[in-house]
């Protein structure tokens, strides 16, 4: 164990955030059904689709590192995606409930744009610049998704979900 380098530590971390990116493009489509606003369920579509694309730039990470494309179970995600879970179950049918699925989708993007950021330092410091570049463009996407959110929220959600149920 002594003997691990920043090297072993980058690829176990592509590992886990590879893993999560495989879960959440399982989840979205749930989210997007669970939703009841069509501006919340198009954004969880359109995630879904970026998301796509952003497992492809992990696969030409691994390509990168001479590694084989294999996640590690990610137990924070599958703890969030849980708590995701638990709120359409709950709020089923609530006005609260699209206030807490975006809250759920934030606790996701939150959780991306750390590891996306931890990794783009990471391959600057091992000079993966072409891996830097394309993990940098899959942080910028997360973040972008993280302010439509709150967009979204802020523009409707948040308010609707204060209202009482008909």
């Amino acid at each position: 164990m002594a003997d691990k380098t920043l090297d072993d530590l980058f690829h176990d971390t592509l590992r886990d955030i590879y893993y999560a990116e495989r879960k959440i493009l399982k989840a979205l489509p749930k989210m997007a059904r669970g939703a009841q606003s069509p501006e919340l369920k198009a954004a969880f579509e359109k995630h879904r689709d970026e998301t796509e694309g952003q497992i492809e730039r992990l696969q030409q990470v691994f390509e990168i590192i001479g590694k084989a494309p294999r996640g590690k179970t990610c137990d924070a995600i599958e703890g969030i995606l849980a708590e995701g879970d638990e709120i359409l179950e709950e709020y089923k049918d609530a006005p609260a409930l699209d206030a807490g699925l975006l809250a759920a989708a934030q606790a996701v993007e939150h959780y991306e744009i750390t590891r996306y950021g931890t990794l783009k330092r990471w391959a600057t410091v091992l000079g993966l610049d072409d891996a830097a570049k394309l993990l940098d463009e899959t942080l910028q996407q997360e973040s972008k998704t993280d302010e439509d959110l709150t967009g979204i929220a802020d523009a409707s959600i948040n308010a609707q979900a204060q209202q009482k149920a008909a």
